[in-house]
């Protein structure tokens, strides 16, 4: 696969990635933390906002790898 079409392909994926992350990450603590104190919606957030790096660390690998002869 070429690399620019590699690169748009995931940078497409990152998009969505991101996006629908958020949507649930939101969705999730507006159902669930409401009445949870501050703190508590600070480290929920804090955890969270880190934790798609983990799934964008691999499309980003894939988008780095050097095409197959």
């Amino acid at each position: 696969m070429p690399v620019r079409l590699k690169k748009l392909i995931g940078v497409v994926v990152l998009l969505a990635l991101v996006v629908v992350y958020a949507v649930f990450a939101t969705a999730f603590a507006s159902l669930r933390l409401g009445d949870a104190p501050g703190w508590v919606h600070l480290v929920y957030f804090l955890v969270t906002g880190l934790f798609w790096i983990v799934p964008a660390m691999f499309v980003i690998s894939w988008m780095q790898r050097e095409p197959k002869a």
